[in-house]
């Protein structure tokens, strides 16, 4: 069951804390929101809570809301990334431009509890594929991990490769963390063989810090312009188009946009003044 404790949204409304998992000593995988579609097609749109409440319907007959979601009187959950970066922003700039090829790295979190896992992920773009990889860390291993330093082997999980993997890359660039981004993500997906995930994120919110801690409280959030009045909207899908998707698409006259939450969110603490002079050249 999701429960938890409540932090306040950066809208003056609460963030709910998504309590789910076990202990790190549990042998059982733990399962938590946003289930990850490793290797997918993904599209963006910025919405606006008209067209939002609109597409909800439309979508219903072919995809449920996810069942975190079901079990939050809101119909929503919080989510919480760290992005990590080198010390010129090589990654945000590289989203910004829209090269082809690129990575993000992050650590993600659904809620504050220390006794629940974080996740590391490595999200790559190649060309017009995501490829994610995900790892499940318990929170006192964050600060080893981001240090560069191994596990203790009596805290080793079946995700080591990517955890792994995500340290090569960030030791290439000399990555550290940049800032924490959070948000409010009403989730539906289909359960089909050609998975299909549709996503509607709001109140978007972001701190910059350099502290290797993922969390969704504190002090310093500050709102994303990006999605003040409108909402962001994904759809991810592993195989084929959907045809029902093409009529959504038409019918709604939507059109395909590069959002970053993380670049957004660097390019708004520049006109604040919060971010670093690299950011600003």
């Amino acid at each position: 069951m999701l429960e938890g404790r409540s932090v306040t949204r950066a809208s003056g409304k609460k963030y709910k804390g998504a309590r789910q998992g076990t202990p790190h000593t549990s042998p059982e995988p733990v399962e938590l929101p946003d289930r990850t579609l490793a290797c997918r097609y993904e599209m963006k749109y910025h919405i606006t809570e008209t067209q939002a409440a609109a597409i909800t319907e439309f979508i219903k007959p072919f995809v449920q809301l996810d069942r975190y979601c079901k079990l939050q009187p809101s119909r929503d959950y919080p989510i919480v990334s760290m992005y990590l970066d080198s010390g010129d922003l090589r990654l945000c700039r590289e989203s910004l431009t829209g090269h082809k090829n690129r990575f993000k790295l992050r650590i993600r979190s659904y809620t504050d509890e220390p006794e629940y896992p974080r996740f590391f992920e490595i999200k790559r773009r190649m060309n017009t594929i995501i490829i994610k990889s995900r790892a499940r860390v318990m929170d006192p291993d964050v600060d080893v991990l981001l240090a560069g330093l191994p596990l203790p082997p009596q805290n080793y999980t079946a995700d080591i490769d990517t955890i792994n993997q995500f340290q090569l890359y960030a030791s290439s660039i000399r990555a550290k963390p940049t800032v924490l981004v959070r948000y409010m993500r009403q989730a539906y997906e289909g359960d089909g063989q050609n998975r299909v995930r549709v996503t509607f994120d709001r109140d978007l919110a972001y701190n910059i810090t350099n502290a290797a801690q993922v969390r969704l409280g504190g002090g310093g959030w500050q709102r994303n312009p990006f999605t003040m009045g409108g909402v962001i909207l994904e759809i991810k899908f592993t195989d084929r188009y959907p045809a029902w998707l093409g009529r959504l698409v038409r019918h709604f006259n939507l059109r395909t946009r590069s959002i970053s939450k993380y670049a957004s969110s660097l390019q708004d603490s520049c006109a604040l003044k919060f971010c670093a002079p690299e950011m600003m050249a």
